[in-house]
Protein backbone atom coordinates (compact mmCIF):
# COMPACT_ATOMS: atom_id res chain seq x y z
CA UNK A 1 0.00 0.00 0.00
CA UNK A 2 1.76 3.42 -1.04
CA UNK A 3 -0.08 5.36 1.69
CA UNK A 4 2.24 2.88 4.25
CA UNK A 5 5.62 3.56 1.97
CA UNK A 6 4.94 7.19 2.09
CA UNK A 7 4.18 7.39 5.54
CA UNK A 8 7.05 5.12 6.72
CA UNK A 9 9.44 7.97 4.84
CA UNK A 10 8.18 10.30 6.25
CA UNK A 11 8.63 9.03 9.82
CA UNK A 12 11.81 8.10 9.38
CA UNK A 13 12.42 11.97 7.69
CA UNK A 14 10.49 13.76 10.06
CA UNK A 15 10.22 12.23 13.29
CA UNK A 16 6.69 10.44 14.50
CA UNK A 17 4.43 13.40 13.76
CA UNK A 18 2.79 11.97 10.77
CA UNK A 19 -0.86 10.46 10.96
CA UNK A 20 -3.05 9.00 8.33
CA UNK A 21 -5.74 10.32 10.46
CA UNK A 22 -6.00 13.25 12.93
CA UNK A 23 -4.83 12.03 15.99
CA UNK A 24 -6.52 12.02 19.37
CA UNK A 25 -4.54 13.51 21.33
CA UNK A 26 -3.05 16.75 19.70
CA UNK A 27 0.67 17.87 19.30
CA UNK A 28 1.81 21.17 19.17
CA UNK A 29 2.89 19.94 15.66
CA UNK A 30 2.19 17.36 13.38
CA UNK A 31 1.00 16.16 10.06
CA UNK A 32 -2.47 14.54 8.52
CA UNK A 33 -1.48 12.68 4.90
CA UNK A 34 -5.01 11.39 3.42
CA UNK A 35 -4.95 9.68 -0.62
CA UNK A 36 -7.24 12.09 -2.29
CA UNK A 37 -7.59 10.08 -5.55
CA UNK A 38 -5.53 8.15 -7.91
CA UNK A 39 -4.95 6.40 -11.48
CA UNK A 40 -2.87 4.37 -14.05
CA UNK A 41 -1.58 4.56 -17.13
CA UNK A 42 0.87 1.81 -19.08
CA UNK A 43 1.25 0.15 -15.77
CA UNK A 44 2.51 3.16 -13.58
CA UNK A 45 0.01 3.70 -10.89
CA UNK A 46 -0.61 7.10 -9.25
CA UNK A 47 -1.99 8.97 -6.44
CA UNK A 48 -3.24 12.61 -5.65
CA UNK A 49 -2.16 13.07 -1.70
CA UNK A 50 -3.03 15.94 0.69
CA UNK A 51 -0.33 16.86 3.26
CA UNK A 52 -2.27 18.64 6.25
CA UNK A 53 0.15 20.33 8.52
CA UNK A 54 -0.83 21.63 11.75
CA UNK A 55 0.64 24.16 14.26
CA UNK A 56 -0.20 26.34 17.17
CA UNK A 57 0.37 29.18 15.20
CA UNK A 58 0.41 29.99 11.44
CA UNK A 59 3.88 30.22 11.30
CA UNK A 60 4.64 27.22 12.42
CA UNK A 61 1.97 25.50 10.63
CA UNK A 62 3.49 27.37 7.33
CA UNK A 63 7.34 26.23 8.45
CA UNK A 64 6.03 22.65 8.66
CA UNK A 65 4.18 22.54 5.46
CA UNK A 66 7.65 23.83 4.11
CA UNK A 67 9.81 21.15 5.74
CA UNK A 68 7.03 18.75 4.53
CA UNK A 69 7.63 19.78 0.77
CA UNK A 70 11.10 19.13 0.95
CA UNK A 71 10.51 15.60 2.73
CA UNK A 72 7.83 14.84 0.40
CA UNK A 73 10.08 15.48 -2.59
CA UNK A 74 12.75 13.30 -1.19
CA UNK A 75 9.94 10.00 -1.67
CA UNK A 76 11.92 9.83 -5.20
CA UNK A 77 14.96 8.26 -3.60
CA UNK A 78 13.14 5.29 -2.76
CA UNK A 79 12.82 2.54 -5.70
CA UNK A 80 9.07 1.93 -5.64
CA UNK A 81 8.35 6.27 -6.61
CA UNK A 82 9.13 7.48 -10.08
CA UNK A 83 8.07 11.33 -10.35
CA UNK A 84 7.01 13.61 -7.17
CA UNK A 85 5.03 16.15 -8.67
CA UNK A 86 3.54 19.50 -6.09
CA UNK A 87 0.48 20.28 -7.56
CA UNK A 88 -0.64 23.07 -4.49
CA UNK A 89 -0.33 24.42 -1.43
CA UNK A 90 -2.29 26.76 0.85
CA UNK A 91 -3.34 28.33 3.61
CA UNK A 92 -6.05 25.90 5.03
CA UNK A 93 -6.64 27.03 8.49
CA UNK A 94 -9.58 25.72 9.72
CA UNK A 95 -12.56 28.37 10.78
CA UNK A 96 -14.56 26.33 12.94
CA UNK A 97 -12.15 24.83 15.39
CA UNK A 98 -9.59 27.49 14.88
CA UNK A 99 -6.84 24.97 14.51
CA UNK A 100 -3.86 26.11 11.64
CA UNK A 101 -2.86 24.26 9.08
CA UNK A 102 -1.36 24.16 5.25
CA UNK A 103 -2.39 21.82 2.82
CA UNK A 104 0.13 20.38 0.07
CA UNK A 105 -1.69 18.13 -2.39
CA UNK A 106 0.86 15.89 -4.74
CA UNK A 107 0.57 13.65 -7.23
CA UNK A 108 2.84 10.86 -6.72
CA UNK A 109 3.96 8.08 -9.61
CA UNK A 110 4.74 4.94 -8.19
CA UNK A 111 5.43 0.93 -9.17
CA UNK A 112 2.47 -0.76 -7.89
CA UNK A 113 3.84 -4.16 -7.25
CA UNK A 114 0.85 -5.73 -7.19
CA UNK A 115 0.64 -5.11 -11.30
Amino acid sequence: MIEEVIRNKLVSEMGDIVFLEHPEITRPQFVVMERIGGAEHNHLSSCMMAFQSYGYTLYYAAQLNEYLKYCVRRLVELPEIAAVKLNSDYNFTNEETKEYRYQAVFEINYYDRFL
